[in-house]
């Protein structure tokens, strides 16, 4: 078992504390006692709770929770997404760099060219 301290006001906390509450309004608050109803014993009250499955998370859903906290945490949110906007991307950067090289490899070939004439 891993315990694992959080803030109270974080996503994590807030996930587990409405977990938590679904799993008491699950869970009956009393049994009816009648004459033909019969109450579950202690043992097997028990035993059921201990039996039942419990909600895991997944690591892609534990990732990206991480993530989110991660960024919140750092306050780049807002730097990530205009960084992903397209002018400031990864693909777009790469495509100036490759017009630049060919525009330089070309300035540097008709320079070539224009020494080799007599």
């Amino acid at each position: 078992r891993v315990t694992k301290e959080v803030d109270s006001t974080s996503k994590e906390a807030k996930s587990f504390l409405k977990q938590q509450e679904k799993r008491q309004q699950a869970a009956p608050a009393s049994f009816p006692t009648g004459s033909g109803v019969k109450r579950p014993s202690s043992m097997s009250t028990l035993l059921g709770k201990i039996g039942s499955k419990k909600q895991k998370m997944s690591t892609l859903e534990k990732s990206k929770l991480d993530w989110e906290n991660f960024k919140e945490e750092e306050g780049i949110v807002e730097e990530l997404a205009i960084h992903n906007r397209g002018k400031d991307g990864y693909i777009e950067r790469k495509a100036f760099l490759e017009r630049v090289d060919h525009r330089q490899f070309e300035i540097e070939r008709d320079l070539r060219l224009s020494r080799m004439k007599p």
